[in-house]
């Protein structure tokens, strides 16, 4: 669905390429991402969703590059991303409001946008949140209703940028379970190994600007001394 190809990027402020001749494809498997803080997982994600844009290279959508805003659009519209942080996702004054709010820029009639985004959350365990203020939410909380408010968008394709951070152990349960049910392909980051290993199907490592499958029997968490610090990484064997 969507293929990097020898991307690199390099920010602004910055000599050194972040990612260099970077080279990713969907694939059908839910895929988790790991490695250690800076090395450019969030920013992957970013450019396979249309937010940044490499410096060569190309990203393709269903086999051809996106160079146009219309094929942008097309992109983004089968693509969900989830933020790390839900205050960036979500900013109306209630739940409802907000889960509308993708199906009405999609075309859907205000009654219609209404139904979706009501069915999204019973969907997701979120019954009588509808008319609760967005603000006043948990953490957990807001957590949940930002995926519905991706989910109500019916995408093809799910970006989860660190699903799991400062939520307590009922809510990553009950998102565990949402996702491993969910017949979408998925891109996870999280450093969270038991969560990855829960829900996802493969595990890639970025690290040096590179990305590479890794054997989950030599993954694990421990402490180091070394740049990789006590995220989950790979040894090679």
């Amino acid at each position: 669905m969507i293929e990097l190809q020898q991307v690199s990027f390099t920010y602004p402020q910055s000599s050194t390429p972040i990612l260099q001749n970077f080279s990713f494809q969907i694939t059908d498997k839910k895929a988790g991402i790991i490695g250690p803080n800076g090395c450019g997982k969030t920013t992957f994600l970013q450019l396979m969703v249309g937010l940044l844009q490499p410096d060569t290279g190309q990203i393709l959508f269903n086999g051809n590059p996106v160079k146009t805003k219309l094929e942008l659009y097309n992109l983004r519209k089968n693509t969900g991303f989830l933020f790390q942080n839900s205050d960036d996702q979500l900013f109306s004054p209630t739940v409802i409001e907000d889960v509308a709010f993708g199906p009405l820029n999609l075309g859907f009639t205000a009654d219609d946008a209404r139904d979706i985004a009501m069915k999204t959350l019973e969907n997701l365990g979120l019954h009588g949140f509808g008319n609760r203020i967005t603000h006043r939410l948990s953490g957990g909380e807001k957590k949940l209703v930002a995926l519905a408010t991706i989910l109500a968008m019916k995408p093809k394709l799910l970006l989860l940028d660190e699903p799991t951070n400062n939520l307590d152990p009922k809510t990553t349960s009950r998102l565990v379970e949402i996702l491993v049910h969910l017949n979408l392909q998925q891109v996870i980051i999280s450093h969270d190994w038991n969560f990855l290993s829960k829900t996802t199907d493969e595990i890639h490592e970025i690290n040096h600007g590179q990305i590479r499958r890794c054997n989950s029997d030599h993954i694990h968490v421990h402490r180091h001394v070394h740049k990789a610090g006590d995220h989950p990484h790979s040894h090679d064997l």
